[in-house]
């Protein structure tokens, strides 16, 4: 696995991506569900909205809030195509997001909702 450690140094030096934290309604469900569920909805949201050549309503398509998978999404920057492309160097649009790459994007997001556990 790539080594995060770096990344999550840049995002903290970001004043709008270190702004989120999950609120206490958001922490509840991480907590009450566990990790492992909230990552099997992490899956389905990154294959629904994230995966396709060109997503719909990209740039749009994640909500700021109502489930820590989304709030994860804008402070590690996984939350459309264009943010994977400049936080993370994956291609904008028009290609489907590879395995490797929609595994690093759950590895990104487990490792920022784990730091609530």
């Amino acid at each position: 696995m790539k080594n995060l450690d770096p990344l999550f140094e840049r995002l903290s030096q970001s004043r709008f991506r270190s702004g989120f934290t999950l609120r206490e309604r958001e922490l509840d469900y991480l907590r009450d569900k566990g990790i492992d569920t909230v990552m099997e909805h992490a899956r389905g949201f990154i294959e629904t909205r994230l995966v396709p050549a060109d997503p719909e309503n990209d740039g749009r398509q994640t909500p700021m809030r109502n489930h820590p998978v989304f709030v994860a999404q804008h402070a590690t920057a996984t939350c459309c195509r264009k943010c994977l492309r400049k936080w993370h160097g994956i291609k904008q649009r028009g290609h489907k997001l590879t395995d490797d790459e929609a595994g690093y994007v759950l590895s990104v997001i487990e490792k920022w909702l784990s730091a609530y556990l």
